[in-house]
C-alpha cells in the first residue's frame, strides 16, 4: 500500500469518529509527507490547519494510523514550508540540508537552529523562563536542576528547550544532550520490554537514558500511568541527579496538576526550580509578529499585525501562522501584504469559534443549554446525578479548551478545589473511552463549542 494510500484509509477512518463540518475543514486538507523509521510525517494546506489538526486531532489521527498501519507507531507534523526537508520520501535532517554532511553522533539530537535565545522574544509573561533556561545553558547541573518549564500549547517551551540544546552545542559540542517527548520515553520502554532479548535491550534502554549529560523531555503531562513507564523515569531521574547531570521538563501544566502521576515523581519535579510561561500581552505578540515579519524580508503595517495579534491571543504558533498565510497570500496574489482587502481574503475562514475565543463562561452555558440545567446547579452544591455529570463535564471540556489553572476553574465551579477539579477531569477523560453516550456528548459539545 503507497503512503497516499495509507492516509486515505486513516482519514476514512476518522469519518465515523468528527463531524462533517470537522473532517472538511480540517482533516480532509491534511497529507501525509513520507515515513521516518516508525513515525509518519503529516503535513496540511497551510499553517493554520497544522496547527488546529496538531492540537485538536493528534490523538485520533494516531489510533485510526494504528488500524491501519500497525508498524507506524507515532505522527509528527510539518509546516508546508517544511516539507521540503523531506526527498523521496526519506527523512532529512535540518543540518544534512544545511550542510553537505554530518555524521551523527549518537546523542546526537536535530535542535532546530533557527529556535534560539536570540529569536525568544522577552516581555514580562516569559522573562523569568526565558532569564532561567539561560542560566541553565550556561551553567548545566549546576543550578535550577531539574527545571520544569510549563504553560500553554504554543508559547514556547520547545523554543526554549531548543534554544538551551543549541547553545550546549556551540559552547559544549562534547556535552551528551538528549531531546525526546515522554511518549518517546515510554515507547522506547515498551520496545525494549517486548523485545526477544528484553535483558540486552533493557541494558540499551538504561544506557541511552542515563549516559546522557543533559536531558529534556518535553510534554511530561502525556507520560503512561503505567506502573513500569513511572518506576523507570524515577530511575532515570535519579541517576542523572546525582550524577549532577542537568534535567530539562516542560508540561502544559504545573507538577501538582499533572495526574496520574507518583508523588515520588511529583516531589522530584518540584525539588529543583519551576518555571511558568503566561499567554503574552497585545504588545509582545505584536513584537513576536513584526520578527516573524522581518524573517521573511516584509514589512508589515502596524495596524496588520494588530489585527492578526487580536485574533490569536494564547498561541504564539497559531498567530505566526495566520501572519504566513497573510504574506502567501499576498504574494500569490500579486498584492500588497498590507492591502485591506488581501488581509481580509486570507483571514475570511478565520472567525470567532476558534479556541482562543473560548471562554470558561461559554462553556459553562453551551453545558448548561445541551443538558437543560441551570447555571445556578451546575456551578452550585447541588449533587444529584442530572447535576454532578454535566458538572464533571463541564470542567473537562474547560481542560481541553483553555490552559486555565485548577485552582481557578475550582472557583467558577463552586469554589471547589483543585483535587475536585482533577478527580472530574481524569473521571470523565476515562468515560470518553469506556462509554459511547458520554463520548457522543463530549463530541456533541465540542462541536457546538467550536461551531458558535
Amino acid at each position: 500500500m503507497d503512503l497516499k494510500k495509507v492516509w486515505e484509509n486513516v482519514l476514512l477512518e476518522t469519518q465515523g469518529t468528527v463531524s462533517a463540518m470537522t473532517y472538511d475543514n480540517w482533516l480532509s486538507k491534511t497529507e501525509a509527507v513520507c515515513i521516518a523509521d516508525d513515525e509518519l510525517l503529516v503535513s496540511a494546506d497551510s499553517d493554520v490547519t497544522v496547527n488546529v489538526v496538531e492540537t485538536r486531532y493528534t490523538e485520533l489521527l494516531r489510533e485510526c494510523t494504528k488500524k491501519v498501519a500497525p508498524k507506524i507507531r507515532n505522527i509528527k507534523f510539518v509546516s508546508p514550508a517544511e516539507k521540503s526537508r523531506y526527498e523521496g520520501g526519506r527523512y532529512i535532517s535540518l543540518e544534512e540540508l544545511n550542510e553537505d554532511s554530518i555524521v551523527a553522533e549518537e546523542y546526537y539530537t536535530n535542535f532546530v537552529p533557527k529556535y534560539t535565545f536570540d529569536s525568544f522574544i522577552v516581555g514580562k509573561s516569559n522573562e523569568f523562563a526565558a532569564a532561567v533556561s539561560k542560566a541553565v545553558a550556561e551553567n548545566p547541573g549546576v543550578k535550577y536542576n531539574p527545571l520544569f518549564l510549563y504553560g500553554g500549547v504554543g508559547l514556547g517551551k520547545t523554543h526554549l528547550m531548543h534554544a538551551i540544546g543549541n547553545f550546549l552545542k556551540k559552547s559544549d559540542p562534547t556535552l551528551k544532550c538528549m531531546y525526546t517527548s515522554s511518549e518517546r520515553f515510554t515507547n522506547d520502554l515498551i520496545e525494549a520490554l517486548r523485545a526477544s532479548k528484553k535483558a540486552d535491550e533493557m541494558k540499551e534502554f538504561r544506557r541511552k537514558y542515563r549516559s546522557v549529560d543533559v536531558l529534556m523531555i518535553d510534554d511530561i503531562q502525556f507520560i503512561s500511568r503505567t506502573v513500569a513507564t513511572q518506576e523507570e523515569l524515577f530511575h532515570v531521574f535519579n541517576d542523572l541527579y546525582f550524577a549532577d547531570k542537568q534535567i530539562i521538563i516542560s508540561s502544559d501544566r504545573p507538577p501538582q496538576e499533572i495526574n496520574p502521576l507518583e508523588e515520588r515523581l511529583r516531589t522530584r519535579f518540584q525539588g529543583g526550580l519551576v518555571a511558568d510561561i503566561q499567554p503574552p500581552d497585545l504588545e509582545m505578540r505584536m513584537a513576536i509578529l513584526q520578527t516573524k515579519a522581518l524573517s521573511q524580508n516584509q514589512q508589515v503595517d502596524d495596524d496588520v499585525l494588530s489585527l492578526i495579534a487580536n485574533k490569536v491571543k494564547s498561541n504564539i504558533r497559531e498567530m505566526e501562522g495566520l501572519l504566513t498565510k497573510v504574506i502567501s497570500y499576498a504574494h500569490l496574489t500579486n498584492r500588497s501584504v498590507n492591502d485591506p482587502e488581501v488581509v481580509a481574503g486570507a483571514l475570511r475562514d478565520y472567525g470567532d469559534d476558534k479556541p482562543e475565543t473560548v471562554t470558561i463562561d461559554r462553556i459553562t452555558d453551551e453545558v448548561c443549554a445541551y443538558f437543560n440545567v441551570s447555571k445556578a446547579d451546575l456551578v452550585g452544591k447541588k449533587k444529584t446525578k442530572d447535576v454532578v455529570e454535566p458538572r464533571q463535564i463541564a470542567i473537562y471540556l474547560v481542560t481541553e479548551f483553555l490552559t486555565t489553572p485548577l485552582i481557578t476553574i475550582g472557583e467558577h465551579f463552586g469554589n471547589r478545589d483543585h483535587t475536585t477539579v482533577m478527580y472530574a477531569r481524569d473521571k470523565i477523560s476515562e468515560k470518553v473511552k469506556e462509554d459511547g453516550r458520554i463520548a457522543r456528548q463530549i463530541k456533541d459539545l465540542k462541536d457546538m463549542i467550536m461551531k458558535r
